[in-house]
C-alpha cells in the first residue's frame, strides 16, 4: 500500500500522507464511537420553552427564556410528537430498559421509602399489583422489574458513564436505587428521591444536620453554605466528571437529569428577577427562573463540548419525563390551563401530561433546524442509543418494546401511521380526579387517540392532527374506530400482563379495555 502511494507521490505530499496513515492508525488515538448526552429534564411542559413545538409561537412561548433550546434545534432536530409517560418514575425506567410502563408494571412514582406504594387511597378500587419498588438489575426482589439497563451494555463496550442529578428508579433497600448498580461508573446526586428537598446551597440542598429528609441531594458538599443553584452545582460537576474520557479519547455517555423543574419551586435568582419585571406571579416567576436555570445548564455543556473539540462527535439527546405541572396550587392561575393548547399536565393521559420538547443533534447525521413529526415514545431511547453506540445483538433479560428512530434522524420526513403507541396508568396519583388523570389507559395509531376511562368503561376518541386540545370526543360518532383501537389496546395490555385495579365491591380485578371474557 505505501509503495503504490510512494509511486503515486513525490516529496512533501507522499511524507505527508504516510505520517496521517501512520498517526491515525495507532490504537486508540482517534475515538470511533460517538459520545452521547442525554439531557433529561424533570416535570418540563411542551410549552415551557421559547422554542414552539407547535405550528406557531403562543404567548407561552413568548413567556418563556429558552436560548439554548433553540440553538440545539438550529444544529439538530426537533421532535413535535415525543411522548413520555404521565408521571416520572414510569418513564425513566422505559427509557433504561425498553419496555412500556405497561410491561415493567411501574405504572406510577416510586416511594424513596422500601416497599410502599405511592398510590392514595380510593373509594372504588383497591391497589392494582405494580412493581412500586421500581427497577432491579438482580433478580428476584419483590415489587421490582428485572431487566438489565442499557448504561451496563455501554460500559461493557468500553463507554465511560455518567450519571449526575435525579435517578429515581427504585426504592431505598432495592439495587435499583443506586446507580452503580445500573452500569454508571459515577454517580453524583442520584438515589431513590423524586425531587430535592431544596435547590439552594443555602440549605445543603435540604443536608442541613437535623433538618434532611429523603429528599436532601447527595454528593454535593462542596456547594454548602454558597449560593450555588442546584442546577448550577450539578452542571458543574458534570463539567470535571467529563475532562477525564475526553482527555483519554475514550466515549462517554452521560445521564444529565435535572432536578428542575420539579417541585419545590423554588427561584434561581439568577433570573428570578427579570419575570417579576415582565408581571408574571411570583410563582409563575420562580417557575420560569427554574427553565432557564436549565436550559443555562444546556448552552454550558454545549459550549464545553465546543471548547474541548468533543462537540462534532458527541449527540445530544433533549427530553422531558413527563407534562408539565398544572396543578392549582402550587402553579397560579387556571388549573389545568398551563400547557395550552394541550390539555391538563403532568399525571394525565391527555396530550399535557404525557407530549414533551424533545431535540436531538447528531453532527453529520441529523439536518441543521429540521423538523420530525412522527410520533416516538420514551421507550425507544433504549434501542436508539445502543444503535448510535454501535452496539449490536446485545442481550437483555427484557423483551424490548421500544422501536429505534435512528431512521427518523436520516430522514426528518420518516412516517410511520401504522405503530400504536400505548400508555397505562391503574393508579391513583391525586386524591382528586381530573382531566385525564387517575385510572386511565390510551393508544395512539396515526392521528387517532382513545382514552379509556377505567371507573365506567367509557372512552374519548381525538383526532390530533385536526384537534390538538382533545376538545371534541368523536367517539359518538366513530363507533368502530372506537371498537378497533379499545380491543387493540386490551389486546397488548393482556399480552404484557398489565396491572389493573381491583374493584372494592366485588373482589374481582377489573376487566381490560375493549376485551369480553378476559
Amino acid at each position: 500500500m505505501i509503495r503504490s502511494q510512494f509511486m503515486k507521490h513525490q516529496g512533501k505530499e507522499f511524507v505527508l500522507i504516510l505520517f496521517m496513515t501512520l498517526l491515525f492508525s495507532v490504537p486508540g488515538y482517534t475515538q470511533q464511537k460517538p459520545n452521547v448526552i442525554v439531557f433529561l429534564v424533570d416535570d418540563m411542559g411542551w410549552q415551557d420553552t421559547s422554542l414552539p413545538f407547535w405550528t406557531q409561537t403562543t404567548p407561552l412561548n413568548k413567556r418563556y427564556h429558552t436560548p439554548n433550546m433553540e440553538r440545539l434545534a438550529k444544529e439538530g432536530m426537533k421532535f413535535t410528537n415525543a411522548y413520555a409517560t404521565p408521571v416520572c418514575t414510569p418513564t425513566r425506567i422505559s427509557l433504561i430498559s425498553g419496555m412500556n410502563a405497561a410491561h415493567h408494571k411501574v405504572t406510577n412514582w416510586t416511594s424513596p421509602q422500601h416497599n410502599v406504594s405511592s398510590d392514595n387511597d380510593d373509594e372504588q378500587f383497591l391497589p392494582a399489583t405494580w412493581n412500586y419498588s421500581g427497577l432491579s438489575p438482580k433478580p428476584g426482589i419483590p415489587n421490582t422489574i428485572y431487566a438489565t439497563p442499557y448504561p451496563q451494555l455501554l460500559k461493557e463496550a468500553g463507554y465511560f458513564t455518567i450519571h449526575v442529578g435525579k435517578a429515581h428508579w427504585a426504592s431505598i433497600g432495592s439495587p435499583g436505587a443506586n446507580p452503580y448498580n445500573l452500569g454508571f461508573m459515577v454517580n453524583i446526586g442520584g438515589h431513590a428521591a423524586g425531587h430535592p428537598q431544596s435547590y439552594y446551597g443555602q440549605d445543603f440542598y435540604g443536608n442541613k444536620p437535623g433538618k434532611n429528609t429523603l429528599q436532601s441531594v447527595p454528593d454535593l458538599e462542596e456547594y454548602y453554605g454558597t449560593e450555588t443553584f442546584l442546577t448550577e452545582a450539578l452542571t458543574l460537576e458534570a463539567l470535571k466528571a467529563l475532562d477525564a474520557p475526553i482527555k483519554n479519547k475514550q466515549p462517554f455517555y452521560l445521564n444529565m437529569a435535572h432536578y428542575a423543574i420539579h417541585t419545590p419551586i423554588q427561584a434561581d435568582e439568577r433570573f428570578y428577577q427579570k419575570y417579576i419585571a415582565a408581571g408574571l406571579a411570583p410563582i409563575e416567576a420562580k417557575y420560569a427562573s427554574l427553565i432557564e436555570g436549565m436550559d443555562k445548564s444546556l448552552g454550558d455543556i454545549m459550549d464545553y463540548l465546543k471548547a474541548k473539540k468533543a462537540d462534532q462527535n458527541t449527540v445530544i439527546i433533549f427530553m422531558s419525563d413527563n407534562g408539565g405541572l398544572s396543578l392549582v396550587p402550587p402553579r397560579a392561575g387556571i388549573a389545568h390551563s398551563q400547557n395550552l393548547p394541550l390539555k391538563a399536565g403532568k399525571g394525565s393521559l391527555n396530550e399535557g401530561g404525557i407530549r414533551e420538547p424533545m431535540i436531538v443533534k447528531w453532527p453529520g447525521l441529523t439536518k441543521p433546524s429540521s423538523v420530525a413529526k412522527q410520533y416516538v415514545i420514551i421507550e425507544d431511547f433504549f434501542p436508539t442509543i445502543l444503535e448510535m453506540a454501535g452496539i449490536k445483538n446485545y442481550k437483555t433479560h427484557q423483551e424490548i418494546d421500544g422501536k429505534s428512530f435512528v431512521p427518523i434522524l436520516k430522514n426528518a420526513n420518516y412516517t410511520d401511521n401504522q405503530r400504536a403507541l400505548y400508555w397505562h396508568f391503574p393508579n391513583k396519583w391525586i386524591p382528586e380526579d381530573g382531566p385525564g388523570i387517575n385510572y386511565k389507559s390510551a393508544i395512539r395509531v396515526g392521528d387517532w387517540k382513545l382514552i379509556y376511562n377505567m371507573r365506567d368503561g367509557s372512552t374519548e376518541l381525538y383526532n390530533l392532527k385536526e384537534d390538538i386540545g382533545e376538545q371534541k370526543n368523536e367517539a359518538p360518532a366513530y363507533p368502530e374506530k372506537v371498537r378497533t383501537m379499545a380491543a387493540q389496546l386490551g389486546t397488548q395490555l393482556k399480552e404484557w400482563e398489565a396491572p389493573m385495579p381491583v374493584i372494592k365491591a366485588t373482589g374481582k380485578t377489573l376487566s381490560m379495555p375493549g376485551l369480553t371474557g378476559n
